[in-house]
């Protein structure tokens, strides 16, 4: 089954930065076909797409969550939020993260939430078998250096190398972390991080805020990742990543929302625009463009992930693409549709194509009621009250 879409703005991300004004994209099995201008190919169904931008938002399609709350006696959390992304049609990295540094023991989380290393390793064993290497994922995520034991993130990295797993964690996020990590470790996080073998190429952090030269050095020459989360980094006051260094320093730099607690919204658009204006802020003008902050939601994501298939419009990679509306008063005059887009976010997704099927339609998920799950989220939240 083919499916054409045309009369778009095509951007594909791709590493020569093309660009379509007036593109299509053939879309088959699932796959990118083929990308371009003029001459449409034949499909077996088509789509006008009436002017609209359309990326391929990788973290729109693909959604990275880090669960690492697991009470005793609590079962199939990490199944329940699978299921969620299963039955909306997003992909889902799930983390199966972990704490075992309790209060008692000097760590920031309440001692009755933590699990014991060996209840840790043991279902974080478990949880790989959840994987089905198309729709999920699962990585292996102790917390932070606040919460977790330099032996637990040992073991940890050992078992997720032996059942071919990424690593992930918080790192640097606060000045109250180093002052932690010299104090309990007497090193920084980064040499932390290095002390317990997490220095390597499956491995990308959370944060990265507070991070020297021979930091941002140790992690470009490591191929460690990192997922900037701007929103929630300024809504903390936690300070403001050094992206443009990182990205010199040839790190693999992604963009995260963080979570509820400290962004409402969770909107990876928005994180896109903030990217864009908080490297600015602290860099000048030229810290960076539109298009390369665009590039850290597609592109960046998809590395952060050890993923290849995803976050550019090429053949052969997954058809996971999002559309968005170039009529509204916000967009209109604008001569560089890419950069007035980036500039005028976040702007609530059009259609949204996960393998090339439809989950977003007319800015609206297709597979669920998206007032009704309002509705029960109200209800769960006044149980915390």
């Amino acid at each position: 089954m083919s499916t054409l879409l045309m009369n778009a703005h095509v951007v594909t991300m791709d590493d020569a930065g093309t660009e379509y004004e007036g593109g299509w994209i053939l879309v088959e099995d699932g796959l990118v076909k083929d990308a371009g201008a003029g001459a449409k190919p034949e499909a077996d169904t088509a789509h006008d797409l009436g002017g609209a931008v359309v990326i391929a938002l990788s973290g729109c399609t693909t959604v990275f969550d880090h669960h690492y709350l697991f009470p005793p006696g609590a079962t199939g959390l990490l199944e329940a939020e699978i299921r969620a992304a299963c039955e909306l049609g997003v992909r889902i990295v799930a983390a199966r993260g972990s704490m075992d540094l309790g209060e008692s023991q000097g760590g920031l989380p309440p001692d009755g939430v933590v699990e014991t290393r060996d209840e840790a390793l043991s279902a974080t064993e478990a949880a790989a078998r959840l994987a089905d290497g198309v729709q999920v994922e699962i990585t292996v995520a102790p917390c932070s250096p606040f919460s977790v034991t330099e032996e637990l993130m040992t073991e940890s990295a050992e078992l997720a190398r032996k059942l071919g797993l990424r690593l992930h964690t918080h790192l640097a996020e606060t000045v109250e972390e180093e002052d932690y990590c010299r104090r309990l470790y007497s090193c920084t996080p980064v040499e932390y991080l290095e002390r317990v073998g997490w220095l390597a190429e499956d491995v990308w952090c959370a944060h990265c805020v507070h991070l020297s030269d021979d930091d941002i050095a140790k992690l470009g020459a490591h191929d460690v990742g990192v997922a900037h989360c701007p929103t929630s980094n300024m809504r903390l006051g936690a300070g403001i990543a050094r992206v443009r260094d990182l990205l010199d320093a040839g790190v693999r730099v992604g963009l995260g929302v963080d979570g509820s607690a400290s962004n409402e919204r969770s909107d990876l658009f928005l994180e896109v625009k903030q990217s864009l204006l908080v490297a600015r802020a602290r860099g000048g003008p030229k810290a960076l463009t539109a298009r390369e902050a665009l590039r850290l939601g597609t592109r960046g994501g998809a590395a952060v992930l050890g993923r290849d298939d995803i976050g550019q419009l090429s053949p052969g990679k997954r058809a996971d693409l999002a559309v968005w509306r170039t009529d509204g008063l916000e967009l209109g005059g604008a001569e560089d549709l890419v950069a007035g887009l980036v500039f005028s976010g976040p702007h609530r997704v059009d259609r949204l194509y996960v393998g090339g099927e439809e989950i977003v339609r007319d800015g609206h998920v297709v597979r669920a009621d998206e007032h009704e799950i309002a509705k029960e989220h109200r209800v769960q939240a006044e149980r915390f009250g």
